[in-house]
């Protein structure tokens, strides 16, 4: 397999890259570090909702929406990031995701350990030392390839974080970075001056790797990926429209004409396997205008419009609805780890 370790690389390369290599059909392992600081949304996830873009504007940090699930995060220089595309066919990778995350994120696991940090896997995908998140990961699949990405947390800009995430109003902020500092940690604070430089820790997860991927090749960035690389930001990524396509979608409800047996419902739920935000309006108890978003994951991921066009004018009864999604999850081999059917019914009609 391909490795690509290219230490220090322009912030758009570092999102731009391993989808390219994806959409090439390619497989390979980046190990990689963004040059300047950025936030990087989720693909479920709504723009508006999830961050602060006038702060984000004011301080020139950009804002990139992947087509990998997830939350919105803070990215910068602190941070060693893994991404590894493998066909979703080979015989290795596991089918289910859980077990992919669980197999894959291993030497991952391993790494921190070699280091001296106690780290374990956490499901969905999350590893963990103290109870605290040390590496935030996420996986997607693109043009029938897997992707795995996620990152050593060498250092964190909680302050950062804080302010480039949309909050209620701003006497939360210092309460946000708060929760962030007590949630996450990193190699620096769990080992001070010991903590592995990101050289070494490249090293050593390239050893870890080895065992489950085979020989890894060291090779550059080639004209096909660095073209392709280029057409997807043209053609997708530097599009505005890319950027809110979960907006768009969203029934403004501001503009809704509360009468008579119509119902306004707006709601946060959080499920083992992310945050599920949902909107929709009930008219003579009836769905309608159904919108979800959140930081969860979705398999095959284009399937949320459809899942919430199938709830477009159910009876909204919590039993009923579930049922629809279930069935929808059946129908369509619809995978969302540590989502159920329950999840979502509870997140529209708790």
């Amino acid at each position: 397999m391909d490795l690509y370790n290219l230490g220090t690389v322009p912030w758009l390369d570092s999102q731009l890259l391993y989808h390219a290599l994806a959409y090439l059909g390619r497989e390979g392992l980046f190990l990689l570090q963004p040059g300047e600081p950025y936030v990087c949304l989720g693909y479920h996830q709504t723009a508006a909702q999830e961050v602060e873009a006038d702060y984000l504007q004011q301080h020139n940090i950009p804002l990139f929406r992947r087509e990998v699930g997830g939350g919105a995060v803070y990215l910068d220089r602190g941070q060693l990031f893994y991404q590894l595309i493998v066909r979703a066919d080979r015989p290795d990778v596991p089918a289910f995701k859980d077990a992919f995350y669980r197999k894959f994120l291993g030497p991952v696991v391993e790494t921190f350990r070699d280091f001296g940090v106690e780290a374990s896997f956490k499901p969905v995908n999350d590893i963990i030392v103290n109870n605290r998140k040390i590496s935030g990961n996420g996986a997607a699949e693109i043009n029938g390839m897997m992707i795995l990405v996620g990152n050593f947390l060498m250092d964190f800009n909680y302050e950062m974080m804080a302010k480039s995430l949309r909050v209620p109003d701003e006497k939360f902020r210092d309460k946000v970075q708060k929760s962030l500092s007590d949630a996450l940690t990193t190699l620096r604070r769990e080992l001070g001056e010991a903590a592995p430089t990101l050289e070494q820790l490249s090293a050593r997860l390239i050893e870890r790797y080895q065992p489950l991927l085979g020989e890894l090749t060291p090779r550059e960035v080639d004209d096909e990926l660095r073209a392709e690389a280029e057409r997807l930001w043209r053609e997708q990524f530097s599009d505005p429209a890319w950027l809110t396509a979960n907006d768009r979608r969203k029934t403004d409800l501001r503009s809704v004409r509360i009468a008579e047996g119509v119902r306004v419902i707006e709601r946060a739920y959080k499920s083992p396997g992310g945050l599920i935000r949902a909107t929709a309006i009930e008219r003579d108890g009836r769905l309608t205008s159904v919108h979800l978003s959140g930081d969860f994951f979705l398999f095959p991921a284009h399937s949320l419009p459809d899942l919430e066009a199938a709830l477009e004018g159910v009876e909204a009864d919590a039993a009923v609805v579930e049922a629809v999604i279930a069935a929808f999850f059946e129908s369509q081999q619809v995978e969302a780890p540590g989502v159920t059917p329950s999840d979502i019914a509870v997140a529209l009609l708790q």
